[in-house]
């Protein structure tokens, strides 16, 4: 009778809908987004509002578990609503703006802010696009359910991007980019740390990259960004950080206290050229549905840098990077991934310790040390 009781609480359970509330001034954006909810069985719209102060009066009769917020609204914009939010009420948020499209500074506030992602929607054919794209903002909020929120507020804590909407690719290795395999180069005593990260990232390289010291070793990182916050996420780095940090260009050096992000929409490598590392940005197919792809970073590293490079795996949704951590520890190189209690979304560190690619698992707090460490041998 009590096994019976159990599997019926836990259906129960599996069969409760992700409850949804809308915040969009555009009734139209409040309809159509309200329509494709509709057709799911897993989601459900509690409440729509057309500025964050009637928001906050529903939400006191139910609370959601995911918010789609705009910004740009009548009353109180959605910034200050998503930092009070997440000050007082830590919720997973998604941001969709049309602020996306020119690349505004108000999109990465929102993210350090504590948004989970970014929805891309344009300013014109507005209808036909949150129709076609209903499928992706349907993904998003089954993703943003999953985050870790409270995971923010710790001390070195996290938050991330969503790529632009698309349509789905087929999935391609990192094959697709470069070949698999250990570079007959001459060897270098040069180090290289590369990071990968998704959902929940910016934050979190936030967090590494602020610790660590102009001595440490030459950083490359893949972060899943669309490509016209790239250039303002290394920025805003940049200012906050005693390394270098850049957006990086084709041929650009990897040199000690220098951190290059790869541009959204574009894949990049390291490459070797003697005994200097540089990297290449190329375009190219989209790898594990992102560009930039981990496993196509991951993979070059492992060919070019071998045992003279550390991986860091971080927060992030899916798969990407799984594969390549396992081959630069299969090549030699020392290799981390976060800890699911400190990520927002325990996805791409889950799989990369699943297919055996980390040596260590550890909290995001220790990972600058471990850098540092890593750094002096």
């Amino acid at each position: 009778m009590a096994g019976k009781l159990t599997r019926v609480l836990r259906s129960m359970m599996s069969q409760k809908k992700i409850r949804v509330m809308i915040v969009d001034d555009s009734a139209l954006v409040r309809q159509i987004v309200s329509m494709a909810i509709a057709k799911v069985k897993d989601i459900e719209v509690i409440a729509t509002a057309s500025d964050p102060l009637f928001a906050l009066e529903k939400m006191r009769g139910e609370w959601p578990d995911v918010i789609v917020l705009d910004i740009e609204m009548p009353r109180m914009d959605g910034l200050s609503f998503l930092r009070k939010l997440m000050s007082e009420h830590p919720t997973p948020v998604i941001i969709c703006s049309s602020l996306a499209e020119t690349g505004s500074d108000a999109l990465l506030q929102a993210l350090s802010a504590g948004a989970v992602s970014v929805i891309t929607k344009p300013k014109l054919g507005l209808k036909d696009f949150l129709q076609d794209a209903s499928d992706d903002i349907i993904s998003a909020i089954r993703g943003a359910a999953k985050a870790n929120v409270r995971a923010r507020h710790r001390p070195a804590a996290a938050p991330s991007v969503r790529p632009p909407l698309y349509d789905m690719p087929p999935r391609l290795t990192a094959d697709a980019m470069l070949s698999p395999g250990v570079s007959t180069l001459v060897k270098t005593t040069d180090q290289v740390i590369a990071i990968g990260t998704s959902t929940g990232g910016t934050q979190a390289i936030e967090a590494v990259l602020t610790r660590l010291p102009v001595s440490v070793a030459g950083i490359v990182i893949v972060q899943h960004m669309p490509e016209r916050f790239t250039a303002m996420f290394a920025q805003r780095l940049n200012s906050l950080c005693a390394l270098d940090v850049r957006e990086a260009q084709d041929n650009d050096r990897v040199l000690p206290g220098r951190v290059l992000i790869a541009p959204g929409g574009k894949h990049m490598m390291l490459k070797r050229n003697g005994a200097q590392y540089h990297v290449a940005v190329e375009d190219g197919p989209v790898v594990n549905r992102h560009k930039p792809s981990v496993d196509v970073l991951f993979r070059s590293v492992a060919k070019f840098a071998g045992r003279n490079a550390i991986g860091v795996i971080m927060t992030g949704m899916g798969d990407d990077g799984a594969r390549g951590l396992k081959e630069m520890k299969d090549a030699g190189a020392a290799t981390i991934a976060q800890d699911e209690a400190s990520c927002v979304v325990f996805g791409m560190p889950k799989e990369a310790i699943k297919h055996g690619g980390a040596d260590r698992v550890m909290p995001l707090e220790q990972i600058p040390h471990a850098l540092i460490e890593a750094s002096k041998n």
